[in-house]
C-alpha cells in the first residue's frame, strides 16, 4: 500500500502546527492587552475560518495564492507557486487550525490572575521579563492543549486543501483525501485503514496531553502547615533605608463612569491607615500609585521623585517606581517556589550566591527557613503571607502599599501576623499606606488615618484624635461608634438630644453646623448616683451576648415597649453584666460630656 498520504499528512500538519504555534500565541498576547478601535473586527477576522465552510476558506486562498490573486503574481515573479503543492496544503492547514490555537491560547492567558502581572510590575519586571517567566509558564497548559487541537485539525483539513493543493498522489494527497477517493473508488478496506489511521495519531496527541496534566494536577502536595507563633531568638532587620529625605505626596482625582476619586494627602515613615467602607476609593488609591490606574489629573511624588504628574505628562511604569505592593490574595506566582517568588523581586544583575544569601536572609527574618523549596500551594494562608511581604521587601521599595493584607486570615492568625507586621514596619523607614475597612486593625497599626467615603477624605488626622473627636456621623460609624442622637445648640455648653429625649451638658466646643452627638457603647456608665450631670433612668430593651461583653440596649426615661424600643447601645464586660442584672429597675446610666462627641 502507498503510504505517501501518511508522509505528506505529517509533514503539513506539523509544518501547519509549527506556524500556528508562534502566530497564535503571538496574536492572542497581543489581543489580551489590545485596547484600540476595531477590535471586534480583527477577532472576526481571526476566527472566521473556524466559522466559515472549509470550501469557502479554500476559495478563497485560492484568490489570493493563485496566478491571477496578488499573492500568486508576486511568487510567479521568483518562478514559485503554491497552487497544487504540498505547501499549499499546509498553508490551508495553518489558515483553519490558527483560530483553535488562538482562542484557547488567548483563554489560558486570560485565566491568568491580573493580580500576579500587576505585582510583577511593581517588582520591577519588564513586560518581557513577564511574558517569559509568568504569562507563558502559567499558560502553557493550556497552550499545549491548544498546540494538540490545531495539530489535529491541520491533520484532518480536507475542503480547504482540496480547493488549493488539489489531490495529486504522492504529492498534495493527505490522508482525508486518501479516504475520500478510496470510498469513491469503492475500496473500503483502504479508506478503513487510513480512518484508523488518521484516529489513532489525532487521538494519541490529544491523550498523550490530557496525561501529562492529570500527573501535573495529581502531583503529591504537602498538607499545609498549622501556623506556630514563633519568637525569633533575635531582631532582623533586611530592610534597605530609603534616601534621607523621605516622603510620599499625593494630589490626584480618578474619574470614572459612576465614582470620582479626589484626595490630597501627604505621608513620611509612619504608617498612613485608608479606612473606609466598600467603593470608598481605599484600593483605587493604592492602585493608582503603584502605576496600575493612571490619575486623570494630579501628582504622586516620592522622595522627590515624580511618578505623575498629569500638568508635565509625567506617567511612570510600575515597574519604574519602586512601590512595592501587597494584594490581598498575596499574588504569589504559583509556578514558582518560595525561594524564587522572593528572588524575583530581588534587584536585577546579582549572582547566583547573592541572590540565595539574600534569599536566606529574608526566609530567615520572616520565619520561613526551610520552606523554600516548597511551592505556594504547600503553604498555610499566614506563611504566603509572609513569602508577600518578603517578595515586596526584596525589591527594596521606597514606598509599601498594603491592602487588606489580614482579610483571608483567620482570627487567630491575624493577631500573629499582625504583631509582627508591626514589627517589620517599625525597621522599614519608607512610607506605607495600609488599606483596611477594619477601624481596630487600623488603630493597632497605624499611628495616622485618612478615611475615605466616596472617594473624598474626609477627615487625616492622628488615630486618637480621629476616635476621640470624629468630625462627621460617617466617620464616627466608620471608627465603630454605633450611639447618635440628631442634635440642636440650646446654649453654650447645653445641647438637646432630640432622638434620645434628653438634654445634655458637653465639655467640646458646639459646632457651628452641630447636627448630631455621638458616644460610643464602651463609653456608657452604670451608676447608682442620679445627681451627676447627664444620669439618666433607663430600662433594658433586649441584650446581645458575645464570649467576653454584653451589648445591652437601653430606654431613657421610661420601660421599653419591644426589644426594638430602645435609644442606646451599652457595652459591658461579663463581671460587670454580672453584677447589675439583677437590680431592680429603673437602673441609671451616666453619659459622660467629656465623652460625648459634637459632629457636622
Amino acid at each position: 500500500m502507498d503510504l505517501s498520504p501518511l508522509w505528506i499528512s505529517l509533514k503539513t500538519s506539523l509544518l501547519a502546527t509549527f506556524i500556528t504555534f508562534f502566530l497564535g500565541i503571538t496574536a492572542a498576547y497581543w489581543m489580551l492587552g489590545y485596547r484600540g478601535k476595531g477590535k471586534s473586527l480583527i477577532e472576526g477576522i481571526f476566527v472566521a475560518p473556524l466559522i466559515l465552510p472549509p470550501t469557502v476558506v479554500g476559495f478563497l486562498l485560492l484568490l489570493l495564492f493563485g496566478k491571477n490573486g496578488p499573492l500568486g503574481q508576486l511568487m510567479q515573479s521568483f518562478n514559485f507557486t503554491i497552487v497544487f503543492t504540498w505547501y499549499g496544503a499546509a498553508i490551508a492547514a495553518t489558515v483553519v487550525s490558527f483560530p483553535l490555537m488562538y482562542k484557547t491560547a488567548l483563554g489560558a492567558f486570560e485565566q491568568i490572575d491580573e493580580n500576579l502581572l500587576r505585582v510583577a510590575r511593581t517588582l520591577g519586571a519588564k513586560e518581557s521579563t513577564i511574558f517569559w517567566r509568568i504569562s507563558l509558564p502559567l499558560a502553557l497548559p493550556g497552550i499545549l492543549a491548544a498546540t494538540t487541537l490545531a495539530f489535529a485539525r491541520a491533520l484532518g483539513e480536507f475542503g480547504a486543501t482540496l480547493m488549493l493543493a488539489g489531490n495529486i498522489p504522492g504529492q498534495t494527497q493527505t490522508i482525508p483525501m486518501a479516504i475520500y477517493f478510496a470510498v469513491e473508488a469503492g475500496a473500503m478496506d483502504e479508506a478503513w485503514f487510513w480512518a484508523i489511521a488518521i484516529m489513532v495519531i489525532s487521538l494519541s496527541g490529544i491523550i498523550i496531553v490530557n496525561f501529562w496534566q492529570e500527573i501535573r494536577d495529581n502531583r503529591p502536595r504537602e498538607s499545609k502547615e498549622t501556623e506556630k507563633k514563633q519568637t525569633p531568638a533575635s531582631k532582623i532587620s533586611l530592610l534597605q533605608t530609603p534616601p534621607a529625605k523621605t516622603g510620599l505626596f499625593v494630589d490626584i482625582e480618578k474619574q470614572l463612569a459612576n465614582f470620582h476619586l479626589q484626595v490630597s494627602f501627604t505621608t513620611d515613615a509612619q504608617p498612613l491607615g485608608l479606612l473606609g467602607g466598600s467603593g470608598a476609593g481605599k484600593s483605587m488609591i493604592l492602585r493608582s500609585l503603584a502605576g496600575i490606574e493612571t490619575p486623570t489629573t494630579g501628582r504622586i511624588i516620592l522622595n522627590d521623585r515624580v511618578l505623575f504628574d498629569s500638568a508635565q505628562g509625567i506617567n511612570l511604569p510600575s515597574r519604574d517606581r519602586r512601590i512595592g505592593f501587597l494584594v490581598q490574595n498575596y499574588a504569589l506566582f504559583p509556578h514558582m517556589t518560595v525561594a524564587e517568588n522572593i528572588a524575583f523581586g530581588l534587584p536585577k544583575g546579582l549572582s547566583v550566591g547573592s541572590i540565595r544569601v539574600q534569599v536566606e536572609q529574608q526566609l530567615l527574618a520572616m520565619q520561613l527557613q526551610g520552606l523554600g523549596s516548597r511551592y505556594p500551594h504547600q503553604l498555610s494562608g499566614g506563611q504566603q503571607q509572609r513569602v508577600a511581604l518578603a517578595r515586596a521587601l526584596a525589591s527594596q521599595p521606597e514606598a509599601l502599599l498594603l491592602d487588606e493584607p489580614f482579610s483571608a486570615l483567620d482570627t487567630h492568625l491575624r493577631s500573629q501576623l499582625e504583631q509582627q507586621m508591626t514589627a517589620t514596619l517599625t525597621d522599614y523607614s519608607g512610607a506605607t499606606l495600609f488599606v483596611t475597612h477594619n477601624m481596630e486593625e487600623a488603630y493597632r497599626i497605624c499611628p495616622q488615618l485618612l478615611i475615605l467615603e466616596h472617594g473624598k477624605a474626609v477627615q487625616y488626622d492622628s488615630k486618637q484624635k480621629i476616635f476621640q473627636f470624629p468630625t462627621t456621623v460617617s466617620v464616627a460609624q466608620l471608627t465603630g461608634c454605633k450611639n447618635f442622637s440628631r442634635a440642636v445648640s440650646l446654649s453654650s455648653a447645653e445641647i438637646e438630644a432630640s432622638d434620645w429625649g434628653c438634654q445634655l451638658r458637653v465639655a467640646e466646643p458646639i459646632k457651628e453646623k452641630l447636627s448630631h452627638v455621638g458616644i460610643r457603647a464602651h463609653q456608657i456608665a452604670f451608676t447608682k448616683n442620679p445627681n451627676q450631670d447627664n444620669t439618666f433612668e433607663c430600662w433594658l430593651a433586649q441584650t446581645s451576648e458575645t464570649p467576653h461583653r454584653m451589648t445591652l440596649f437601653i430606654k431613657l426615661r421610661s420601660p421599653a415597649d419591644h426589644p426594638q424600643d430602645y435609644h442606646l447601645q451599652a457595652e459591658v464586660f461579663k463581671e460587670k453584666w454580672a453584677n447589675i442584672k439583677d437590680q431592680p429597675f429603673p437602673w441609671y446610666v451616666r453619659l459622660d460630656p467629656l465623652r460625648l462627641m459634637l459632629m457636622e
